[in-house]
């Protein structure tokens, strides 16, 4: 008993989140395993309706992403770092690629490089072009399903963690990314249910990847001999293994296990590419890429809005794989964005933008183009179709493919290898994740956490894998995305709201006001900064200080021949001095009793003295030219003076310059 008390003492799970998460996980575990046909044909229904009624809502989602993301990158905000100014990047750039790719891509790369391309080319739906337009179209949609659109979704709330956690200090938790709308109701009830959801669609996730995987996984182990049968014995044992080697690389911390594991993965897998490529028909491949490149930046805009709406033979293929792919993006979203940011502090807005669109994208397209297109072109010369016949096993399609080429059980063997580490680098980043959003970012957690969440897949996985309720935790896990987009849309705003805030921050000069200090009467200085003028109090000194210096100033122009009048009003506080002009704009320097509002944190801060409610008010300067005016709340008379002829001054050099006449000439504007 004191054993326990003394590990609930210790913890970090935050009851608010981890609780309610465990109770719906359980639930629907239970559920699905219990009732996994009734279970999968609901949630079926409801699925298709969405998908049929509500395609445009992903459609459009995933379209603001892309080129909101494209938007930053060319903006003023684009050169923000993720961090301090002066921040460095923790990771080097390979590690940083490396992680950020194993944990957004991971097992579907090996899954699907072979199987999609096969499935779009062999699918009845295109059944009506010839063998060379079903195969470059196959390329096609592959690479739309796997290229910026499926980074953007992950860019978006990647950056938005990294933004708010780095650059605001807020924990690197979902609920931060809605500073800006929710304020400080991100440490309550709101908080505890974002972080609840991005929990439960971390855990599904993981657990349908790690499920459908293993399948994968026994049927290559298969293939090379290794197991006997695709039994689920079998699948037990390379679920334990697994999980005990992904938790103990998440316990040893992302700078040893997930950045090893990652790296290696990575290198693997190019080394996989690179066989292919070289014993496949090489010149073919390279060729191929160049035009499918070249295609799929022909038809971006095509692709990125088409719903099929004209085209209904069509769209029961659109809702089965694009539909499918960006609801499956989306539910992954909050696990690998919360990932990326994790390994992307100080990165700049515009390298963190342009290394998660592009780089992974170009990967992408070259591993697509060298399986996808091999497989097709076997299929369309030496295979005679066969591979088209294995689209119903597409766990083994990868191996029946690899038999087609030299050293079969060599290159087996390897993909066997690259994808029981993807498998780790999946699962060891999704614990560390897991944990995460269960601790509320606690910077220290011990490791029995990391463990229990390890425990808690392996086992659930297992259950539902056994039960056959896996389909129906998948689809669950796609309806949920549709919620998350508009989450989504809402991070975006909150993300452009934040960086405005902040450049206005951080290129906040000192105020006019004090442009003209010295040493002299600092006492007085520090007594006008630390109190927040009431009305009178402004009213006062511009009666007692800006007035006469006006007055004094007016009377110097006129002695000199300069018609200059000042004018005085009460209500609000007034003073402003003209020169009136034929045929140039009149010169006017004002001075006016401006409220401002005042943050409540100032008002609520015990250490700021003279704070008294939610306004103060300052002496703000105007011109005749419209301009923003300033702050000349701690002028003395002669300072007001000199400001005035600073002003003057620019007047006269601007009017003098030809190429501002239609600024500074009055012409038939009101005068004549």
């Amino acid at each position: 008993m004191n054993r326990l008390k003394q590990v609930s003492a210790q913890t970090t799970f935050k009851k608010g989140i981890v609780v309610p998460s465990l109770l719906f996980i359980l639930s629907v575990t239970f559920i699905s395993s219990f009732f996994p046909e009734l279970t999968a044909t609901l949630l079926g229904q409801v699925q298709q309706w969405i998908f049929t009624n509500l395609n445009w809502v992903y459609i459009w989602s995933v379209t603001l992403f892309v080129f909101f993301l494209l938007a930053l990158v060319f903006s003023k905000y684009g050169s923000i770092t993720l961090g301090d100014n002066d921040s460095e990047p923790e990771y080097s750039f390979f590690s940083w690629i490396s992680m950020l790719f194993a944990a957004g891509m991971g097992i579907g790369l090996m899954y699907f490089s072979v199987a999609e391309p096969i499935a779009h080319f062999s699918d009845p739906t295109f059944g009506a072009f010839d063998d060379i337009r079903r195969a470059k179209d196959a390329q096609l949609y592959t690479f739309f399903h796997w290229g910026i659109h499926a980074w953007a979704i992950y860019g978006v709330v990647g950056l938005s963690l990294a933004y708010f956690t780095y650059r605001y200090k807020l924990p690197l938790s979902l609920r931060s990314c809605l500073y800006p709308v929710l304020k400080n109701k991100i440490n309550g009830r709101a908080g505890d249910i974002i972080d609840c959801f991005a929990l439960c669609s971390t855990f599904f996730g993981i657990t349908t990847t790690l499920g459908f995987g293993v399948v994968q996984l026994n049927a290559g182990l298969v293939e090379v001999g290794i197991m006997q049968s695709k039994g689920f014995g079998y699948q037990i044992a390379i679920v334990t293994v697994i999980m005990i080697i992904a938790t103990l690389s998440a316990t040893s911390g992302v700078n040893k296990g997930v950045k090893f594991l990652s790296q290696l993965n990575v290198s693997s897998a190019v080394l996989l590419m690179v066989f292919i490529l070289v014993v496949g028909p090489t010149v073919f491949l390279l060729g191929t890429f160049s035009e499918g490149v070249g295609y799929y930046l022909n038809q971006f805009f095509n692709l990125t809005f088409d719903t099929h709406a004209y085209e209904p033979a069509t769209q029961p293929w659109f809702f089965r794989w694009t539909i499918l792919y960006w609801a499956w993006w989306i539910s992954w979203a909050p696990y690998v964005g919360l990932f990326i940011a994790k390994i992307s502090r100080g990165r700049t807005i515009r390298e963190f933008i342009a290394a998660v669109l592009v780089i992974p994208t170009a990967f992408n397209f070259l591993w697509m183009t060298i399986f996808g297109n091999s497989a097709t072109w076997l299929d369309r010369n030496d295979a005679g179709g066969s591979l088209s016949k294995l689209t119903s096993s597409a766990d083994e399609l990868l191996f029946r493919f690899l038999d087609y080429f030299p050293a079969a059980g060599i290159s087996s063997a390897l993909a066997i290898f690259i994808i029981f580490v993807f498998f780790v680098t999946s699962a060891d980043s999704g614990i560390f994740v897991m944990n995460n959003i269960a601790s509320n970012n606690a910077a220290e957690s011990p490791k029995w956490q990391l463990i229990f969440w390890g425990a808690l897949l392996a086992l659930l996985a297992l259950v539902l894998l056994n039960a056959g309720g896996l389909q129906s935790l998948q689809t669950m896990t796609l309806i949920t995305a549709l919620p998350f987009s508009m989450i989504m849309l809402m991070f975006c705003y909150c993300l452009i709201q934040g960086l405005i805030v902040d450049n206005h921050y951080q290129n906040q000069g000192f105020s006019p006001a004090t442009s003209n200090w010295s040493g002299e009467f600092w006492k007085e200085r520090l007594d006008r900064i630390v109190s927040f003028k009431t009305k009178d109090h402004v009213d006062h000194f511009m009666m007692e200080t800006v007035a006469p210096a006006l007055e004094e100033l007016s009377a110097e122009f006129n002695s000199k021949g300069i018609v200059t009048t000042v004018q005085t009003k009460e209500k609000p506080a007034d003073v402003a001095l003209t020169i009136k002009h034929e045929r140039l704009e009149d010169f006017t320097y004002g001075v006016r009793n401006h409220a401002k509002t005042i943050s409540s944190f100032l008002v609520n801060e015990g250490n700021i003295p003279g704070v008294i409610g939610n306004k103060s008010y300052i002496p703000r300067t105007y011109f005749g030219d419209n301009r923003l005016g300033y702050n000349i709340e701690y002028f003395t008379q002669r300072e007001v003076i000199a400001d005035v002829l600073k002003q003057y001054e620019r007047f006269l050099a601007l009017s003098s310059e030809e190429k501002n006449e239609i600024f500074t000439i009055v012409t038939l504007k009101s005068r004549e």
